[in-house]
């Protein structure tokens, strides 16, 4: 997972932050692009959040394209529910593999692109152009 959440988990599970600022961080990668974010390993921790605080997101008109845009609420987390928080984060803490420090570096060699996305961009071309 990425390092700001892993970051903020460890920070929380150890008490040097508070649960709003991982609640934040946690919706915000869980639902990333518009709700289709790659929250892989955060579901206990939306599980907590959501039940603590349903609604944590909210659906907002986009004025360039048609459809909604998810944008996390502004609302306090609830301090009966922070056990249960701090519990789902050093769970899934625990399920994650060591951080090793730096990914490996990328490929000097860009990867040709699949076929499904260069007929994606060719349908695309026909309607755009």
């Amino acid at each position: 997972m990425s390092s700001p959440v892993r970051a903020a988990l460890t920070d929380y599970v150890a008490g040097r932050s508070d649960a709003t600022r991982v609640v934040q961080i946690v919706a915000e990668t869980f639902y990333r692009e518009g709700g289709r974010g790659k929250g892989e390993g955060l579901e206990p921790l939306m599980a907590v959040i959501e039940r603590a605080a349903p609604g944590i997101v909210q659906l907002t008109r986009t004025a360039s394209a048609p459809g909604f845009q998810v944008e996390l609420a502004e609302r306090r987390f609830p301090r009966e529910y922070e056990a249960s928080l701090r519990e789902a984060a050093a769970t899934v803490l625990a399920s994650w593999p060591a951080d090793t420090g730096d990914p490996l570096p990328p490929s000097p060699f860009p990867l040709p692109p699949s076929l499904f996305r260069r007929f994606l961009t060719a349908i695309q071309r026909l309607f755009i152009s």
